[in-house]
């Protein structure tokens, strides 16, 4: 090979290398505005201020799309994410919401305790007890005395419930054989220090203790004269 057929060569090959920086060059053009343009994704921005450390709501946000590349990792893209959670600090009204702003909300107050009694599967509310669900907690007692008629009473009203265990077999009681083995749930509560007495008694000493629940949103409290109950003074 001559020396004008090697320049010839060493020309094709800076032509095709040209060309295909030229390529790249488009390409990253091309990538550029795609990412500026789309694909775009779901995002949230708040409609309004927060306080810190209060619950979060839906309407609390606006659904907004904006291309990817301008949101960062840790934007929230879905407001399930905030179910049971509270804002960390204060949030302002057109920030991106993000999951760092928020955290779990605490399932103790300050002056709860939390307290676990076994509920018998059959008195309770089956399968629509969960965790964050609030009942009131009722439990019949036998008469104090000899001819004493039996009460039912409500002992706890808006229990807040933590958690739900699984079904349990029970055992018959060892000076009761004729009771038969039956299943109970494990269920835990947040309460106070006077309730949490209230229910262990009950859960001791009560010859039944059902849950009732509450619908979501009531906050009303059942008045005391209202908590006790007996078939003679039912008119």
């Amino acid at each position: 090979m001559n020396s004008r057929q090697r320049r010839g060569v060493i020309l094709l090959i800076l032509s095709a290398v040209c060309a295909l920086a030229a390529f790249a060059g488009v390409l990253s053009v091309i990538n550029d505005a795609e990412s500026k343009v789309g694909p775009e994704v779901t995002a949230y921005r708040l409609k309004t201020n927060v306080e810190p450390y209060k619950p979060l709501s839906e309407a609390q946000f606006e659904k907004i799309e904006m291309p990817e590349r301008w949101l960062s990792d840790n934007a929230v893209r879905n407001l399930r994410e905030i179910e049971g959670k509270i804002a960390v600090t204060a949030l302002k009204k057109g920030s991106l919401l993000q999951s760092d702003m928020i955290v779990a909300q605490p399932a103790l107050q300050p002056g709860q305790q939390e307290v676990a009694i076994m509920i018998d599967a059959a008195t309770g509310v089956a399968g629509k007890i969960t965790p964050n669900s609030t009942v009131n907690v009722y439990a019949t007692f036998e008469g104090e005395r000899e001819g004493a008629p039996d009460q039912s009473k409500i002992i706890v009203t808006n229990a807040k419930v933590l958690d739900v265990g699984d079904l349990t077999p029970l055992q018959p009681d060892a000076d009761d054989r004729t009771r038969e083995a039956t299943e109970a749930v494990p269920i835990t509560f947040a309460l106070s220090a006077i309730d949490a007495q209230r229910i262990t008694y009950a859960e001791s000493f009560a010859k039944r203790v059902r849950l009732a629940l509450v619908a979501p949103g009531e906050t009303g409290t059942v008045p005391e004269q209202d908590r006790t109950y007996e078939l003679a003074k039912d008119k």
